[in-house]
């Protein structure tokens, strides 16, 4: 299973569509663990197109602080489960705890 999230720096990015970059995990659920990890650059912001790209770099699940309406929809439609309100914290922190289990989300804190 490969992982995507958002970034600013190490950290969870609050507002998916404007980060400059994301961390893609590789991970294995039935052991709960990360197998590989990389950083890549976002593409140019155009609306529509984080969803197609991500699916196209293998994501089969997005951790993200916030997201908008459509580009949920988006990620529906390429059968990528989509996790939000992802409090702050490294990238990497929340994909262990996604697989543990124990990840907190929240409220969605885009309104668009």
């Amino acid at each position: 299973m490969r992982v995507a999230i958002p970034c600013d720096g190490e950290q969870v990015a609050e507002h998916f569509g404007h980060a400059a970059k994301f961390a893609l995990f590789d991970t294995d659920p039935s052991s709960g663990t990360i197998t590989g990890e990389k950083l890549v650059d976002s593409p140019p912001h155009q609306p529509g197109l984080l969803p197609a790209w991500l699916a196209e770099q293998g994501a089969n699940v997005i951790l993200a602080g916030g997201m908008g309406g459509r580009a949920r929809e988006l990620f529906d439609q390429h059968g990528i489960t989509v996790v939000i309100g992802v409090a702050s914290g490294t990238a990497r922190q929340a994909v262990e705890d996604y697989l543990k289990g124990t990840l907190a989300s929240g409220e969605n804190p885009c309104d668009h």
